[in-house]
């Protein structure tokens, strides 16, 4: 029997409440840790030819390669349940960086400049990150969902593709906006934010077959191959 005759007898549907998936959370882990990981990645700045990008650039994309896995392989309803978590864990992790920086140092300990530096958060940035983070995030999986339906679970690859697409579109400038709206010129914004959301947009479409096999995997295991009926795609 083959992998899609299998899955198609496996299909859970509204009425399946039985089902309980086996490996959600560690997606999830997965996801919210990449997330985490490139805010504090991004303090640090570099060059690549021409462009400038913050190093959490090279982490934050794969948290929409897993973002992508958990709406394909596990719904929409749950892919959103896990990004509403990542918000809060963001929140959460901005607001101990905020009380451990106030923290007066213990005596003798040298590094709390240091510290400051790189771990104080100017406001403006982690608002635009925050929401620019929730709904280009929110915009992926919504188009995840949708296409899924209109395609049959086939051709996986335009799905992620184009949710990316949008939903790093979205985040992109959102983020540049609001953090730095005003402040510097909007030209010198929509050039940078084009190139940011270029290279994501690349460096998603280039892990493609890594999202093929973990998506394959998943679904073995899982035993499940999981549409969302279109009256059930909300975003907030």
């Amino acid at each position: 029997m083959s992998l899609e005759e299998s899955i198609s007898q496996l299909r859970v549907t509204e009425s399946a409440k039985e089902w309980t998936p086996k490996f959600n959370d560690i997606i999830a882990v997965i996801f919210v840790a990449a997330l985490i990981v490139s805010n504090i990645a991004a303090q640090k700045l570099f060059d690549l030819g021409p462009a400038t990008f913050t190093a959490g650039i090279l982490v934050f994309p794969i948290s929409y390669i897993f973002g992508d896995v958990l709406t394909e392989v596990y719904g929409f309803r749950r892919a959103r349940r896990i990004i509403y978590a990542g918000f809060a864990a963001n929140i959460f992790m901005a607001v101990v960086l905020w009380i451990a920086v106030k923290l007066p140092p213990a005596q003798g300990w040298p590094f709390q400049q240091a510290f400051a530096t790189v771990h104080s958060f100017v406001p403006r940035l982690v608002l635009g990150s925050l929401v620019g983070y929730l709904f280009g995030e929110l915009t992926n999986s919504a188009i995840m969902s949708k296409m899924k339906v209109i395609t049959g679970g086939k051709l996986l690859w335009t799905r992620t593709i184009s949710s990316t697409i949008a939903g790093q579109f979205v985040d992109t400038f959102i983020f540049a906006f609001v953090a730095f709206g005003g402040v510097l010129p909007n030209e010198l914004l929509i050039k940078s934010g084009l190139w940011g959301w270029a290279f994501k947009v690349i460096y998603e479409a280039a892990a493609t077959p890594m999202t093929y096999g973990i998506v394959n995997w998943l679904k073995r295991r899982e035993g499940i191959e999981h549409f969302d009926r279109k009256d059930k795609i909300r975003l907030l």
